[in-house]
This record gives C-alpha cells, sequence and structure tokens, in this order.
C-alpha cells in the first residue's frame, strides 16, 4: 500500500492516506476518486454514439407518458413501445429538463403545432450540453399522423435522407388527421388528455414564420406512471 504525503511532520502523515483503491483520506474526509472520474467524463451524444445510447436506454424505461405543462394548460402524451429510439429520446430530454422553458414556436392553423426550440441562449447552450445528433425515420410501424399524433420533424440542414430533429417535435391538430405526413415523418406518440389545449395553442394569433404573436412556453414537462 502506498502512502502520500503532505508534508514531514507527524501530523501531516496521520491526515493523508491512501486508504483503499478508490477513497482518498484527507483531513478525516473520504473523497471517493471514482466519483471524481465520472465527473471529469462528461457524456455527449454524437452522431456516432446516439443509436447505441437509446437503444440500450429504452431498455431501462418502465415509463411511457409526458405531461407537457405550458402557459395555456398542460396535456399528456403517451409514447408508442415499437418506435424505441424516438420514444428513448424524447424522455431522455424530458428527463434532462430539456423542454423546461422551451416554445411552442411554430403554429399552423389547422394543421401542427411544433415545439422544444427558443431563441433564447439558455435553450442553444442545454443543446450543446447534450449533443449534436440525428434520429433515422422510423415510419414503418404502422402509425398515421392522425389527430393527436406526436410527430418528429426532420432536420432542415444536410439531411437528404429525412434524418430527424431530435429536439422538436410536433402535434396534428387537422380532423381528422394530415395522411399526406405518412412516410415523411416518424409519429411517435399521441395525445391522451388535454387536447383541448392543443387546440388553444393552435388558435393563438401568429406573425411571420408561423410564430406565436405571444410567447407560448413549455413551462415545465416531466415523465409520469
Amino acid at each position: 500500500m502506498l502512502l502520500f504525503f503532505i508534508g514531514c511532520n507527524e501530523k501531516s502523515k496521520n491526515n493523508v492516506t491512501n486508504k483503499t483503491t478508490k477513497e482518498i483520506v484527507i483531513d478525516s474526509v473520504v473523497i471517493d476518486s471514482s466519483k471524481i472520474k465520472a465527473k471529469e467524463e462528461k457524456f455527449e451524444l454524437t452522431e456516432d454514439n446516439a443509436i447505441d445510447f437509446f437503444f440500450n436506454y429504452n431498455k431501462t424505461l418502465t415509463e411511457n407518458k409526458v405531461k407537457i405543462t405550458t402557459n395555456l394548460g398542460s396535456f399528456t402524451i403517451q409514447l408508442f413501445g415499437n418506435v424505441p429510439y424516438h420514444k428513448a429520446n424524447f424522455i431522455y430530454l424530458t428527463k434532462k429538463g430539456y423542454f423546461n422553458n422551451t416554445q411552442f414556436h411554430r403554429v399552423v392553423k389547422n394543421f401542427i403545432i411544433q415545439g422544444g426550440n427558443s431563441d433564447d441562449l439558455a435553450t442553444s447552450k442545454k443543446r450543446k450540453e447534450i449533443g449534436r445528433y440525428l434520429l433515422p425515420p422510423d415510419t414503418r410501424k404502422g402509425h398515421k399522423h392522425h389527430r393527436g399524433v406526436v410527430s418528429m420533424p426532420s432536420s432542415e440542414i444536410n439531411n437528404p435522407h429525412m434524418l430527424a430533429s431530435p429536439y422538436e417535435f410536433f402535434i396534428v391538430v387537422t380532423k381528422p388527421g394530415s395522411y399526406h405526413l405518412d412516410g415523411e415523418y416518424t409519429p411517435f406518440g399521441k395525445v391522451i388528455q388535454g387536447m383541448d389545449i392543443v387546440d388553444k395553442i393552435n388558435n393563438q394569433k401568429v406573425g411571420k414564420g408561423d410564430w406565436p404573436s405571444s410567447n407560448i412556453y413549455i413551462t415545465k414537462a416531466e415523465v409520469i406512471k
């Protein structure tokens, strides 16, 4: 066993020792060196690791519902089990607190509401910390873009294969649905409670680019049983 010394006096010898391979005692305070290492190794999602990560993350999930609270009310989404990457991604971002304080930034009358973005620096910072990645489309599981279905838009940047933008989502409000979207985008859930709030958001006044004239904030997103 190795001994570490701060000084040459006896007091220093008693205060600093290598207690185990993972613990260091400094002035009677135990520090787990493995936790120090874990803190230094910050995890970030990338194009190379995202699919493997969400494949394994999905296996650990027991929840399939997310409650979205906005400044206009709340609604609940139930996620489909057979689109594992998109389901796992949405729950992961929810648990990371990503959606909190983002906005419904695009409202197209009698068509969709789209959320998960914002023009503030905090949202951009959260995206940078979580990672830069896209998700492959998963359009052959039998889900259609019925009214109330939650789907994932494709990224607009260098994206000939319609890969999904993981930080955003849209909800169909068209009656009975917007089926021309089938095969292009990936439905991964549906609103099971609070569709009146979705309609309320869709009825808000909008300006240029379908951006609401008054900001519509997602104040909280939470995974529920």
